[in-house]
């Protein structure tokens, strides 16, 4: 072999036209050969010729050491076949694939020599995750010596050889089922065939809406919960589809959900996710999850509450500054609290390019990326209802902190989306949540395009009650709609310096 090696190194010389011992060290240093693999076929004429295709990478020659007692190798260059003879019986075939520099790496591999016809032919074919259009096939039999596969999509198309260990892919054009055919080949005239249908549908992505009969809602559940497509059970309202999922979380179980995989990646470009869903109860967190394909530790999560029971409402997540390779929509409803066996639907998600719009009626259930411009020393945001009680059980709410020391002008702004159509509804409901009765909530619209302070309005009234729920009104009878308002400011404890005080309010909503 070391002989063989030097002639590998001067054949590389002369080839690649180098003179001085130098220009042949990238010869000198190249890698062994790797993935070195052989195709075995046999002739079906009880002759017993079988014939050799070995392959790799980083390969210029082969010997092949036939596992018969036979001394000397057959030596092939690489793309070359070699035929042998050999009797019934098992062999273990060693082949030795040769680099340019004389390195080598070597493969044993099995090879039975029959007669009759193969046995117990068993067959796998396997869909492709994050491929739908591909399958994998594989197979294992007793006394043969290759199988041939064929599609079923293009009856022209050579069938294609492979040995017992190996795996093929095949990839389709177009959806629909196709037969599939595993032969496999003994050295007789006898074989043995297997056949089986596979569907293949159209990719599952976003957006889902379950009426697609030719695509595959799989879904994925653990911790006993249980998933399924079923006809919609209460076709009113925002969804009359007639195809949902339905989601049961096992009883007793704190995390049980399910998901789907898509066959594509996410396009994270639109980060907005909304969902529809139905919930036998209000105040349900329902927590919506993208997880990587093959890495759950790879993944981003929001968590919104059913506002309403017995019928659909949609929920929208904002899944901003999530970039990473997403393939799993996970859903867990009542999430982190134990399973009491209820039933839960969902329908049509999809991603989009923005989320809820901003403007009346104004609530917190939907996590709706508000903008909170502050000034003054107060501070905005959206929080869990610290009491769902009253006129107001949802679960989420703005809160208003007056920080000690802020002017007696502190407050909050709020951009909406669109212009506030005053032409009809002049008043405004709030509910709020005061630590004292008697105090000035003052309520201003401004236009901010561009913003001229002489065209704001505002109102004042007074909180009545102290710790609880209330809902308070303010007429702007008398407004200007072509002022175009498109900003809400609101003021709490007004005129007076604040505390460290805390407010909340609610669904701000216009009113005849």
């Amino acid at each position: 072999m070391k002989h063989l090696k030097y002639i590998f190194i001067l054949f590389a010389a002369v080839l690649f036209g180098c003179t001085e011992e130098g220009d042949i060290g990238f010869v000198e240093n190249a890698e062994a050969p790797k993935n070195i693999t052989a195709l075995f076929t046999i002739s079906q004429d009880n002759t017993g010729n079988v014939t050799i295709a070995p392959h790799g990478e980083g390969v210029t020659a082969f010997e092949i050491y036939y596992g018969d007692g036979t001394t000397e190798p057959g030596t092939l260059s690489a793309g070359e076949k070699i035929n042998h003879i050999y009797p019934e019986g098992t062999f273990t075939v060693k082949v030795v694939g040769i680099g340019i520099n004389g390195k080598t790496t070597a493969v044993e591999l099995p090879l039975t020599v029959s007669f009759v016809a193969p046995e117990n032919l068993a067959v796998t074919i396997s869909n492709v995750v994050g491929s739908p259009m591909m399958i994998n096939v594989s197979a294992e039999a007793d006394l043969e010596t290759y199988f041939e596969v064929t599609f079923g999509e293009d009856p022209t198309a050579v069938p294609v050889q492979f040995n017992e260990g190996d795996t093929v892919s095949y990839t389709y054009s177009n959806i629909g089922t196709y037969t599939v055919t595993v032969t496999a080949f003994s050295g007789g005239s006898e074989s043995t065939s297997y056949s089986q249908e596979v569907t293949i549908s159209n990719p599952l992505a976003l957006p889902i809406d379950f009426e697609n009969s030719t695509l595959n809602y799989a879904f994925t559940t653990w911790s006993g919960a249980a998933a399924d497509v079923v006809d919609n059970p209460d076709a009113t309202g925002i969804n009359t589809s007639s195809k949902v999922g339905k989601l049961i979380p096992a009883a007793g179980q704190t995390w049980t959900g399910g998901y789907l995989t898509l066959d594509t990646p996410l396009d994270m470009t639109n980060h907005f996710f909304k969902i529809k869903v139905w919930s036998p109860q209000a105040g349900v967190p329902v927590l919506f999850k993208l997880e990587n394909l093959t890495d759950g530790g790879i993944s981003a999560e929001h968590t919104l509450y059913t506002s309403v029971a017995n019928q659909w409402e949609e929920l929208i997540y904002d899944f901003t500054g999530a970039t990473a390779s997403y393939s799993k929509v996970v859903l867990f409803f009542n999430a982190g609290n134990p399973g009491t066996g209820d039933t839960y639907y969902f329908d049509d998600i999809e991603q989009s390019a923005s989320g809820v719009e901003i403007g009346f009626p104004l609530t917190f259930e939907q996590n709706p990326n508000l903008t909170w411009n502050n000034f003054g020393g107060a501070v905005g945001s959206q929080v869990v209802n610290p009491d769902q009680s009253g006129v107001n059980t949802s679960m989420q709410v703005g809160k208003f902190l007056k920080t000690a020391g802020s002017q007696t002008w502190a407050g909050i702004a709020i951009p909406f989306d669109d212009v506030i159509d005053f032409s009809v509804m002049k008043k405004v409901k709030m509910k709020i949540w005061s630590p004292q009765a008697g105090i000035t909530v003052l309520m201003k619209f401004e236009n901010m395009n561009p913003h001229n302070t002489a065209d704001d309005i505002e109102k004042t009234t007074t909180t009545t009650v102290a710790n609880q729920w209330e809902e308070i009104t303010f007429d702007f009878t008398g407004i200007d709609n072509s002022k175009n308002y498109q900003q809400i400011v609101l003021f709490f404890n007004f005129n007076v310096s604040g505390t460290g005080e805390t407010y909340y309010f609610d669904d701000i909503k216009q009113s005849n």
